[in-house]
């Protein structure tokens, strides 16, 4: 096990007036919608990578207190190992925009009842999970 990478991820879980917020990637980054967030990155805490990482990609201001984590996703696959943490927020302040153009063509709030087809395998598993209340989940087990 020496040799197993491990991968922390941070995303946001954001809602307004019944609708999900989504970031299209670019067609070089895959091409499908996703979830604001990111990589945890050394000697940083979730919440802090992840309140980075909404400001910038989506102009998204978080804090801490308004954060609850709602599930967590293990996913394993060869000698990678990725533990993504998600979280849900109360409030948040901002111009919602992708301000990372080089990765997202654009963000995008959809109905929940709308979800785009081509979203990542990883956000249509989260959000179903999150939405039964399931609390950790496991991919390509």
């Amino acid at each position: 096990m020496a040799n197993n990478k491990i991968t922390l991820k941070a995303r946001l879980i954001l809602y307004h007036k019944g609708k999900i917020l989504l970031l299209k990637q670019t067609k070089p980054n895959g091409g499908n919608f996703t979830l604001v967030g990111g990589n945890i990155e050394k000697r940083e805490y979730a919440q802090e990578a992840l309140i980075r990482e909404s400001y910038e990609e989506a102009g998204i201001l978080l804090r801490e207190k308004d954060l609850s984590l709602v599930h967590v996703m293990q996913k394993n696959r060869g000698k990678e190992q990725r533990v993504v943490l998600y979280f849900k927020a109360k409030k948040w302040e901002g111009e919602i925009t992708s301000k990372e153009l080089h990765k997202f063509d654009h963000a995008k709030w959809f109905p929940l009842d709308q979800l785009p087809k081509n979203m990542t395998g990883t956000v249509k598993q989260a959000l179903k999970a999150y939405r039964k209340g399931i609390m950790y989940s496991e991919l390509n087990k």
